[in-house]
């Protein structure tokens, strides 16, 4: 039931007297993977996004030094996915039910006398939400340190191992997602289904775009006939090794920096 997540880093294989007992509390790291379950394309599971939290926390929680505790909840597979609504298989909660079951699951972990969770979210969709769950909870709660963190915002290399218009519009399973997938569940991706497909008719000459600072709203139906945004054949499991080693690396070092860190204050 772990899956990626190491025994002894999985928080639901404790009983309630170890938790109780646990010393150091107030600084032990609870970390709470949010993925989501929706359309990735014709080659790639709907697990992709909740996959890929997993992966990159399991391997960060096997690498981590013993004398920091830190441990994983069970994953929230379900995320605010209505962007991918129009693909068979995309399952979305609203943004309220997402919001609520995260506030609801972070008063157990405060009631429990944990005082630093971490909102490990991976799907695009919805890091909105994480901050205002961390915010409203800590306002809750002021001795509560919540940190509403997306997978891939950690320092890593991926950038350097695609082309540049792929690090721009390479935002769904193509080439870094689908490579990292090669690398963590090789036998659910179907690279001869791969494609290498980019939106079109974007705004030239602007300020705004899909992502960014000056975004606009979007769904995927409208933009994107296999449901790619990125070429998928480039993908390789190589690539998808070194990003894996990359990217929990850098969650390493997030987990030692919540693990020290204390609430400023005037």
């Amino acid at each position: 039931m772990n899956q990626f997540i190491p025994p002894k880093r999985y928080f639901p294989y404790l009983t309630w007297q170890e938790i109780q007992d646990m010393p150091n509390k107030e600084n032990t790291v609870i970390i709470q993977p949010v993925g989501s379950i929706e359309q990735h394309g014709l080659h790639l599971p709907i697990i992709v996004d909740s996959a890929i939290g997993m992966g990159v926390l399991g391997k960060a929680l096997s690498k981590l030094e013993n004398d920091i505790p830190a441990y994983a909840l069970p994953s929230i597979y379900y995320g605010k996915s209505n962007e991918h609504w129009g693909f068979p298989g995309t399952i979305s909660l609203s943004a309220t039910t997402l919001l609520s079951v995260l506030m609801e699951m972070a008063e157990s972990i405060y009631r429990s006398g944990f005082r630093k969770l971490v909102l490990m979210n991976s799907h695009g969709g919805q890091p909105q939400i994480m901050e205002i769950v961390a915010r409203d909870i800590h306002q809750q709660h002021e001795d509560f340190m919540v940190f509403p963190f997306f997978t891939w915002r950690v320092p890593h290399i991926a950038k350097e191992l695609v082309t540049e218009k792929e690090a721009n519009l390479g935002i769904h399973a193509g080439d870094v997602e689908t490579s990292i997938m090669l690398s963590l569940l090789p036998d659910v991706v179907q690279m001869d289904k791969a494609v290498c497909e980019y939106p079109e008719n974007l705004p030239k000459d602007s300020l705004l775009s899909m992502e960014g600072r000056l975004p606009f709203a979007w769904l995927t139906k409208e933009l994107s006939k296999s449901g790619v945004f990125g070429d998928a054949t480039a993908a390789t499991k190589e690539k998808g090794d070194k990003i894996l080693e990359s990217v929990s690396d850098g969650w390493v070092k997030v987990i030692k920096d919540v693990y020290k860190f204390q609430q400023p204050s005037i």
